[in-house]
């Protein structure tokens, strides 16, 4: 793991590792208001859950821009260089991706962290 953690960059590995903290952070804080019954009290609660998401996919956009952002490094490469192999160029791009598939992962888990906690909301609020 933590082999594509730097082959990755770790730049940008290290920005979708903090806030992956952060979407823990807010998702523990929103649990505990939730089982400690401070939610029911809140008009806005389910409003604010989306921020979960919004964490999520900012986290996403940033794994692309990643990916973009080495993609266009390795592009200036190639050029500079000019004949490479296709092997070469298949392993560039394959290191390329290892950004987005973090951000994405990290998005489909706060999509399913904001599901459980939404759901547990309205549990909790129409007991």
């Amino acid at each position: 793991m933590a082999q594509l953690f730097y082959m990755g960059g770790t730049l940008f590995m290290g920005i979708l590792t903090s806030l992956f903290v952060i979407l823990l952070a807010i998702s523990i804080y929103f649990f505990l208001s939730i089982t400690t019954g401070k939610a029911a009290g809140r008009k806005n609660f389910r409003h604010q859950l989306s921020y979960i998401k919004s964490v999520g996919l900012f986290t996403m956009i940033t794994g692309i821009l990643g990916q973009l952002i080495g993609l266009m490094t390795a592009f200036k490469a190639i050029e500079q260089v000019g004949d490479i192999s296709p092997a070469l160029l298949a392993g560039g791009l394959k290191v390329s991706m290892i950004t987005t598939l973090y951000g994405i992962t990290i998005y489909l888990i706060s999509i399913l962290i904001w599901f459980l906690l939404d759901l547990l909301h309205h549990k909790r609020s129409t007991s």
